[in-house]
């Protein structure tokens, strides 16, 4: 036995347990890990299975390599990010192009070097020692004893997710010791019910999106009878006992190292089908579309979405506090006063955006066309989309299908929605280098985490403006209304750093010798317990949701250009409009004709017309027929609301 304890063989465990502690790194930090003894023991029994299974680390070690490089990535995310590696971690990864990541890494790169020379290093000296010392080699009888009880374990639990769990005996006195307690939940947190509400409608679109696959694969008939044989299986076995569940939650093994790896590898990829299959929808669509105009003028045009703004929370509309000091100073904008978006979800409503998809098929998953890059690349522009939010994810890759339509496209948050997300004037750099970009005809899209929660988390110390605010506060209660002052504080500092980000993005315009013009919208609002609301953030069917800021500022070379456009636009502010305007509206901007082009959408054209405004609110509700009930403000149709499809 102390042969086990010799340096070689010390290094090589040592080693393995040091890669293993990575998802601790959290504690170092003076941060907790969540479910730290669960994910401790789900670490063991992996390293036991995969040990038995293949007996020998110099034949196992092969498997580790990708985990040793990815050791650093993990350490730099958690020291500057907060986080581990994410499946939108591993997009960026695989997106990035080597220029691109020349440009982001800069002199940094020697370092780089450096660090996959010491890893190799590291990796190469455990595997001499695996091969010249068989001590760890697990050749004992008790080794075909753990690969039984994991086979069994992995059936259990195989048929626990197939056929079902027996729920718990509840006891009579149970039942009482637990009654109070059980009242509360019926007043859960709004973040999971927000969350709830999310991952249902996900499911619904990834369902639809699966259906739609199957339809069009020759295997449909074999899936159909797989569906037919599972469902016929569990009518048929009893659930599995309750007391033989298998303990293992796979939001806390996904955290695991090395073996969650594969978990995130795996999502990666599942991501990416679902992109896949969202982009087939409209592959070979076109719009035909060709500029009116003189293709050499150099122009650019800027299309900035915003995220959780509110419309009455703009001083530039009406508000109280000054939190747009600088977008008041150009005379040049025109702030529209009356933009309803469709849904409260993001990935919802920017599709609406970006398209020309209608409201009222928001909640299916993809479109059979393909959004404004495309018109403009077919037009003769250089397209750019480059984002602070996420690419993949269940509630980002519906966005990312459009954004991969761009000649140019960069994700550049790492730090998600967290503390450690980048501020928006992240962008306003790589938004200088594509102004520079030698081609003529320019749209750079702007996809910012502009007001989403935590809102201290979205601007600098420099922008606590109003206080008391949760700046500084470490994982603040959104739920408890002791801190409803706070919480609308940090909402308004951030607005203000959001009128601070558009003032520098119209700054780098107005210096330009092109003719410029710069488009913003925000995706949706947020409820902020206004009044007696006991409702926060957004996935409401409030006002403060779907009322939200939207302006177009011009340059002076762009009214020269275009003065009929200009007098149009000061025309329409007050103008019944909604998100699905800005499609129509944006093209229209540039002066970009296609066949079947609807001018009576467009903002700066005197063919406007009004349409109908559905929001999302138990149904598709006309907004410009309903009523607004109580301190929320729920938007409710005088008459019945369509059915939604799904």
């Amino acid at each position: 036995m102390p042969v086990l304890f010799r340096p070689a063989s010390l290094y090589l465990l040592l080693s393995y347990l040091l890669i293993s502690c990575l998802p601790f790194f959290p504690l170092l930090q003076g941060q907790p890990v969540e479910k730290p003894w669960h994910l401790l023991v789900m670490e063991l029994v992996s390293w036991l299975g995969f040990w038995a299974l293949l007996q020998r680390p110099r034949w196992f070690h092969y498997l580790l390599l990708p985990a040793f490089f990815a050791v650093p990535v993990e350490v730099y995310l958690r020291l500057y990010f907060g986080q581990g590696i994410s499946t939108h971690h591993l997009g960026i990864m695989v997106e990035t192009s080597p220029k691109e990541a020349m440009e982001f890494l800069g002199n940094k790169v020697w370092l780089l070097l450096l660090l996959v020379i010491a890893v190799s290093v590291w990796w190469w000296s455990l595997l001499r020692a695996a091969k010249n010392h068989t001590h760890w080699d697990w050749t004992h009888r008790s080794r075909w004893a753990v690969l039984l009880l994991f086979i069994v374990g992995i059936a259990t639990w195989t048929y626990g997710e197939q056929i079902g769990v027996a729920k718990a005996a509840v006891t009579a006195s149970a039942s009482k010791a637990s009654g109070s307690a059980a009242a509360t939940p019926a007043s859960a947190s709004t973040e999971d019910e927000e969350k709830d509400e999310d991952e249902e409608e996900e499911a619904s679109a990834s369902a639809s999106v699966s259906a739609s696959a199957a339809e069009a694969s020759p295997a449909s008939a074999s899936a159909d009878m797989l569906t037919r044989w599972h469902a016929s299986l569990k009518k048929n076995l009893p659930p599995l006992p309750h007391w033989a569940k298998i303990p293992y939650d796979e939001e806390t093994y996904i955290r695991s190292w090395p073996f969650g790896l594969v978990l995130r590898g795996n999502d990666f990829w599942v991501e990416r089908d679902y992109l896949a299959k969202l982009s087939e929808k409209s592959r070979a669509f076109r719009f035909q579309a060709h500029l009116d105009g003189n293709p050499t003028t150099p122009q650019t045009i800027i299309m900035v979405i915003g995220e959780s703004s509110r419309f009455d929370r703009w001083s530039l509309n009406g508000y109280e506090r000054d939190t747009n000091p600088l977008l008041k100073k150009e005379s040049n904008l025109v702030s529209f006063s009356d933009v309803v978006t469709a849904v409260s979800a993001t990935r919802l409503s920017v599709p609406i955006i970006v398209s020309r998809k209608p409201a009222a098929q928001s909640l299916k998953a993809g479109f059979s066309e393909k959004s404004f890059l495309t018109a403009f690349k077919e037009a003769g522009f250089k397209t750019y989309w480059l984002s602070n939010q996420m690419s993949f994810g269940q509630f980002d890759t519906p966005t990312s299908v459009f954004a991969k339509e761009a000649d140019v496209t960069q994700f550049l948050n790492l730090g998600g929605f967290t503390n450690s997300s980048n501020l928006d004037q992240v962008l306003l750099e790589p938004m200088a280098n594509a102004m520079r970009d030698a081609a003529p005809k320019k749209l750079i899209v702007l996809h910012t985490l502009g007001n989403h929660w935590n809102y201290s988390h979205r601007h600098p110390q420099s922008f606590d403006n109003w206080k008391p605010s949760l700046y500084g506060v470490v994982n603040p209660a959104y739920t408890d209304l002791k801190n409803k002052q706070a919480l609308n504080n940090s909402y308004d500092n951030s607005i203000l750093y959001t009128d601070w980000m558009l003032s520098e993005v119209i700054q780098k315009l107005k210096t330009s010798s092109q003719i410029t013009s710069l488009f913003y919208i925000s995706d949706h609002g947020q409820t902020l317990y206004d009044g007696s609301c006991n409702l926060a953030f957004h996935g409401h069917n409030t006002q403060y949701e779907f009322h939200v800021p939207a302006f177009m500022w011009y340059s002076d070379a762009y009214q020269e250009h275009f003065p009929d456009k200009i007098v149009q636009l000061r025309r329409h502010q007050k103008a019944k409009l909604s998100t699905e305007n800005v499609f129509h509206s944006l093209l229209d901007m540039a002066n970009i004709r296609y066949p079947d082009e609807k001018l009576e959408w467009s903002i700066l054209s005197k063919q406007l017309k009004p349409h109908t405004r559905y929001v999302d609110s138990y149904g598709w509700t006309n907004y410009d027929n309903s009523t607004l009930k109580g301190d929320c403000r729920e938007v409710m149709d005088k008459k019945t609301p369509l059915v939604q499809e799904k």
